[in-house]
């Protein structure tokens, strides 16, 4: 008997695999534990959509992705820190800081994690800053460390 999943069964597959089971182990397993349905032409027509509705998404999303990674390689993000009288700096840029600036200057907002900074900001000039955007896009950010 063929059925579609409705959750990962260990041993069987992943939710929305469709897969050939005896009848017995559908009807007695499966199908009341609600693990599974047998796999007629509406569920299939449902996987499809659903499906085709995910790719919509995913490609509406990677688009996104692609408008703002080149949207922010044109912009700066300037940032004080406190400098003392022989030009050393004290304290440093984070991630966190780096993302607080940007929605401030130029409204543009994401997560602190999609900055790969591999350690604080702790000298004045100019930075380019990798930030993952998508799975497979990355954008720069150019902060600008100024003294106060």
């Amino acid at each position: 008997m063929k059925v579609v999943l409705l959750a990962d069964v260990k041993g069987q597959g992943k939710k929305d695999d469709i897969i050939n089971v005896s009848d017995g182990y559908a009807r007695n397993y499966l199908f009341p534990r609600k693990l599974a349905v047998e796999a007629d032409a509406k569920v299939l027509n449902d996987i499809k959509n659903r499906e085709a509705a995910k790719k919509r998404r995913e490609e509406m999303e990677r688009q996104a992705a692609k408008e703002l990674a080149e949207k922010i390689a044109t912009l700066t993000v300037k940032i004080k820190l406190a400098t003392g009288a022989d030009g050393r700096v004290y304290g440093s840029i984070t991630a966190k800081d780096i993302c607080d600036a940007m929605a401030q200057q130029h409204g543009i907002t994401f997560d602190k994690h999609k900055l790969v900074l591999s350690a604080p900001i702790k000298a004045l000039g100019t930075h380019s800053v990798p930030v993952k955007l998508y799975a497979d896009i990355t954008g720069t950010i150019n902060v600008l460390a100024t003294d106060k």
